[in-house]
């Protein structure tokens, strides 16, 4: 293992990394556990083992500093010296274990034993530890037991040592972005626009949280490295304004600072920031932080206009489906339901037909056509939508429409007739002046979607067809009208009867055309 030039250096790291993954986090999570078990006797109220558990907690910290002498290379001792400086602070949290656990049992203190038996157990192992560390340390450059955990564990650390050292990393184009840096200090704010802009970002910067406020609100950015130490305004403030504004509340922010405890990284991160860096800050290191936001800040902005794009196309489906359907029909739909008829007791049903159409579509091309269509059913549209009725299909130059049925409304009849008075001035104002012949019955319905594919919402019954007899027989420019709807409107509108007419199904009927509104 030590042919190459570089493996005494490898090999120390290597054991380094041995001894922090095999020794030093078993002790880490066994200070860990102290601290739990010292809690939950506070929450407890049960402050008499705190004296004790203060000694366990000075002994794990006692030896977490042997610990990472051994890990410095300052402990040059022989193992019988280094398995004896070790075992002794673990020896001392073992005693005072006992001795809390002795009196918690007989003081029938069940809240610390699950806590106490977590630590001791813990401690127990790391007594084997111990004695497998020193020997590591003795054997190695000793030769190899074979079948020895020991060997076989230090043969796999030198192995991923190795593998990194002749790993070439693939280089990858840094994600690009606009940086603003704010830091009161101007020597540091212009080296580190100076360093980004070298990376090909584009950089602002601020010398005060108010002027980085203000920048922000009005220009786009991508990240920000904010100082945490700066008068008027500090970073922490800074940060809970930039959160609370909708505007830049999703600002990536990482925070610099002199300060490196973990307790001003950890109130950085809560108070909303996404990464921390100490100073003096390292290229490298801030050259991969900045990479890693830039890259979730672009990835969290694709996710945003994919998700915009699918609301804009559900949207516009909505707006389709609504132009086609009833709108409580389309809840329905969205609801669930696959299969949907209805039966109406009591509806108005009117059609419309454009008088002459048929000859004047022969006399005009196609674009033509569909451009007179579109101007009067259009304004037809208008019309339903004023007076809170519902279109249901257009059949050539025939235009049908319900009141009454999407909710149920008193005065529907009333409703389609007004719509009814409308629509012969909207027929006449195109450049044909046409006229229309509208036929208006009032009564039960079925309604119902046919279809799978290609459907459409229909209305049937005696009703529907009552109606678009009523059409077939009105006068160009009459409002022809069955006795239940002259019922209905007599009070608004003067209604002439005709001459009873033998209707197709239905026999004899007494008719009306709606003339002028009642005074």
């Amino acid at each position: 293992m030590t042919d190459r030039p570089d493996a005494p250096d490898g090999l120390s790291r290597t054991l380094a990394a041995f001894v922090r993954e095999e020794f030093q986090a078993p002790v880490e999570a066994l200070r860990g556990l102290l601290d739990i078990l010292g809690e939950d006797a506070s929450r407890a109220g049960l402050s008499d083992y705190g004296p004790d558990i203060d000694r366990m907690r000075a002994a794990a910290d006692r030896l977490l500093a042997l610990v990472g002498a051994l890990l410095d290379g300052d402990a040059d001792a022989a193992p019988a010296t280094i398995r004896h400086d070790l075992r002794t602070p673990i020896t001392a949290i073992l005693g005072y274990g006992e001795l809390v656990a002795e009196e918690a049992r007989e003081r029938g203190d069940a809240g610390l034993f699950a806590p106490l038996a977590d630590v001791l157990d813990s401690t127990g192992r790391l007594l084997k530890e111990v004695d497998r560390l020193v020997a590591f340390t003795g054997e190695v450059g000793a030769g190899e037991e074979p079948g020895g955990r020991v060997p076989d564990i230090l043969r796999n650390a030198v192995a991923v040592a190795e593998a990194l050292s002749r790993h070439e990393p693939v280089p990858q184009r840094a994600a690009i972005g606009r940086i603003l840096v704010v830091d009161d200090n101007a020597a540091i704010r212009d080296l580190a626009a100076r360093r980004l802009t070298r990376e090909g970002h584009a950089v602002t910067t601020c010398e005060s949280g108010v002027a980085a406020l203000e920048r922000a609100a009005r220009q786009p950015f991508d990240l920000m490295l904010l100082d945490l130490m700066m008068p008027g305004l500090n970073g922490l403030e800074v940060l809970a304004r930039l959160r609370a504004n909708p505007a830049t509340a999703a600002l990536p922010v990482i925070v610099v600072s002199a300060l490196d405890e973990v307790e001003t990284a950890v109130r950085c991160i809560e108070a909303g920031a996404d990464d921390f860096l100490s100073k003096p800050l390292n290229d490298t290191l801030l050259r991969a932080r900045i990479t890693a936001s830039l890259e979730r800040k672009f990835l969290r902005d694709r996710e945003g206009d994919a998700l915009r794009r699918l609301q804009a196309a559900q949207d516009r489906s909505d707006q389709l489906l609504r132009n086609i359907l009833p709108a409580s029909v389309v809840e329905r739909l969205r609801g669930g339901e696959a299969a949907i008829a209805d039966h109406f007791d009591d509806v108005t049903v009117l059609f419309c037909d454009l008088v002459g159409f048929t000859a004047l579509s022969a006399r005009l091309d196609a674009a033509g056509t569909i451009d007179l269509l579109e101007g009067i059913f259009s304004g037809f549209d208008r019309l339903a939508e004023e007076n809170g009725l519902e279109k249901i299909k257009t059949v050539g130059d025939a235009y049908m429409v319900v009141g009454g049925m999407s909710e149920p409304l008193a005065d529907h009849t009333l409703r389609v007739v007004r719509m009814a008075r409308g629509m012969p001035a909207v027929a006449a104002a195109g450049a044909h002046a046409l006229r229309v012949r509208i036929g208006i019955d009032r009564g039960p319905a079925v309604a119902g979607i046919i279809g799978r594919r290609k459907f459409f919402y229909d209305v049937w019954g005696d009703t529907v067809n009552t109606a678009s007899r009523l059409e077939a027989t009105a006068d160009p420019g009459g409002i022809h009208v069955s006795e239940a709807v002259r019922d209905a409107v007599a009070d608004q509108f003067r209604c002439r009867a005709l001459a009873p007419l033998a209707i197709k199904g239905k026999g004899v009927m007494h008719t009306y055309v709606v003339e002028d509104a009642t005074d």
